[in-house]
């Protein structure tokens, strides 16, 4: 079936116009928390309606791009749509709409002190906005915008109830974002100033003519800001102490989707830009190391969020890894683990929120029992533990088989060193989720050395990992339904992509055999500036007769 052009160009600016206007339609509403809840679901759910479509449109008829108010490029702002944006898309926005509908059970309350909701949604939708527009940015100053709507974000939702913890948190998440951005413009004028342009597209093209050594030294600052984002060893130290000081959703969207963001721009710009290979070494280092470094420091954690911070930086090490091959099924792993990750790990931190919720605390020094207090919370931490950990069948055991494979099929041996220390990070991160589940499930909570100062009466004290003061919260013990139904629903699609794994790979590698091409991406901008009204069909016909 054809479909229109115009039909595309309405559909591709939706996952970023949808958010702005409903965060507007929230600060309109401010005093009447029900619309605005109303309204950020309506909104939510409809970027997931309108991503599925343009994965779906991506997938079929291959790359298009939008040149926003009819300016061609590289004058005007190009959105552009293939297989790996529409998929970071969904994936993205189904976590958005889950975290939302968990905090909502959560009970956020306009005139709490601790999650004004008033400010929560607005900001979350502005946070969305952000995310959806670093994945369709065609040119660089665009995706910079991006990353400063994420920036200006994410920090008011870090700081929400403005405790002493939460605010020295979000300080240092800001200088050191604050960093990347600097870093980052810099970046865009090199690359402006050896091509005229910060079309992504025409870029590419220009790079050809710049000498290597100017080439390697402008992918060089560019990693340093995307390391940054992206949490890559020796980049990454900032980011255990930033997100478990947050609310349990605000950590969980964090953990899931803003590092992703990051990755995404590393893959976009090795892939598109410099596609020598020239950093290569240097990305498998540093993928060997984030591995390492990330899981060795989760083993030294008692506090769950902390733990899980570790990790979530210890498997970035997977997706560099899968980039820095760079070969087709490379590329295909790292985007096949993207997705696994930033649904399984957005699970675990939603997961710990449950926890606290029955148990009153995240450290491990104080839980037990709570298999037999709860065993539909045991069940849905066991799943995406198994699966974080690489348990076959499910999708983290997928997902680094096929990196694995892509490096022992690579074949140097820095690469069978990435394999190896692959395999020693995944056995470990198994290790560190079988001492979560044994400490915290199975042990009786007496035995924990400080199980008395975590129970579920209202003397209970405060537990400094998580910020809370348990003696005013009225839901110790209970856990709402939903929090509980977008929690299960997330272990669901955990779930989905490994009984689905064979269609969601076969969607990576089309979208890895187009990043390898990068003509595909750079004739889909240009092919924009002239398409007017016809449909994809009617231009691949005429561009197949010249």
């Amino acid at each position: 079936m054809s479909i229109p052009a115009s039909t595309i160009s309405a559909l591709t600016p939706l996952p970023v116009l949808i958010p702005l206007f409903a965060a507007a339609l929230t600060l309109v509403a401010g005093r009447r928390p029900r619309a605005q809840r109303l309204i950020t679901m309506v909104a939510l759910t409809s970027i997931v309606v309108v991503s599925a479509f343009l994965l779906y449109l991506a997938d079929r008829d291959g790359t298009f791009a939008l040149q926003v108010g009819g300016w061609d490029s590289p004058i005007g702002i190009s959105l552009v749509v293939d297989r790996l944006s529409a998929l970071m898309l969904l994936v993205s926005a189904i976590v958005l709409l889950a975290v939302m509908v968990y905090s909502i059970g959560q009970g956020i309350r306009d005139g709490n002190e601790n999650q004004p909701v008033s400010i929560f949604l607005p900001t979350y939708l502005a946070l969305s906005a952000g995310v959806c527009n670093a994945f369709l940015a065609g040119d660089l100053f665009n995706l910079f915008v991006g990353f400063e709507v994420l920036l200006a974000a994410s920090f008011v939702l870090l700081t929400l109830g403005a405790s002493a913890d939460r605010v020295r948190a979000g300080v240092s998440y800001v200088m050191v974002s604050m960093v990347s951005s600097l870093i980052f413009l810099f970046g865009i004028a090199l690359v402006y100033g050896a091509t005229g342009t910060l079309n992504l597209a025409h870029i590419a093209t220009r790079l050809d003519d710049v000498p290597s050594g100017t080439r390697t030294a402008i992918f060089a600052v560019l990693l340093v800001a995307f390391g940054i984002k992206a949490a890559v060893f020796p980049l990454s130290t900032w980011l255990p102490d930033s997100y478990p000081t947050a609310p349990a959703p605000v950590t969980a969207v964090f953990a899931g989707l803003l590092t992703k963001v990051g990755v995404y721009a590393i893959i976009r710009a090795h892939t598109l830009l410099f596609p020598d290979g020239g950093l290569d070494n240097v990305l498998l280092v540093c993928g060997l190391l984030t591995m390492l470094v990330g899981i060795f420091g989760s083993i030294a954690q008692s506090d769950i969020k902390r733990l899980l911070s570790f990790t979530l930086v210890s498997h970035i090490g997977y997706m560099v890894f899968g980039v820095a091959l760079s070969t087709q099924s490379g590329l295909s792993g790292a985007i096949y683990y993207v997705a696994h990750h930033i649904i399984v790990q957005t699970t675990l931190f939603l997961v710990v929120g449950l926890i606290e919720r029955q148990a009153g605390s995240s450290s491990l020094r104080r839980l037990g029992g709570l298999a037999a207090a709860s065993p539909v919370l045991a069940i849905i931490f066991l799943v995406p533990a198994l699966n974080l950990g690489g348990i076959p069948p499910f999708s983290g055991f997928i997902g680094k088989v096929a990196l694995l494979q892509a490096g022992s099929a690579e074949g140097s041996v820095l690469a069978w060193i990435l394999v190896a220390g692959g395999t020693i990070t995944s056995l470990l991160t198994l290790y560190v989720m079988a001492r979560v589940w044994t400490k915290a499930f199975w042990r009786a909570r007496a035995d924990a050395p400080e199980g008395d100062l975590a129970d579920n009466s209202p003397s209970a004290l405060l537990d400094d990992s998580s910020d809370i003061q348990l003696a005013d919260r009225e839901d110790v013990g209970r856990m709402p339904a939903f929090m509980l139904i977008p929690t299960v629903g997330l272990v669901a699609v955990g779930l989905a992509l490994t009984v689905f794994a064979g269609r969601i790979i076969d969607i990576s590698d089309r979208a890895a055999a187009d990043l390898r091409d990068r003509s595909v991406y750079i004739d889909a901008v240009r092919g924009a500036e002239f398409l007017g009204d016809k449909s994809m069909d009617q231009v691949a016909g005429e561009e197949a007769g010249r």
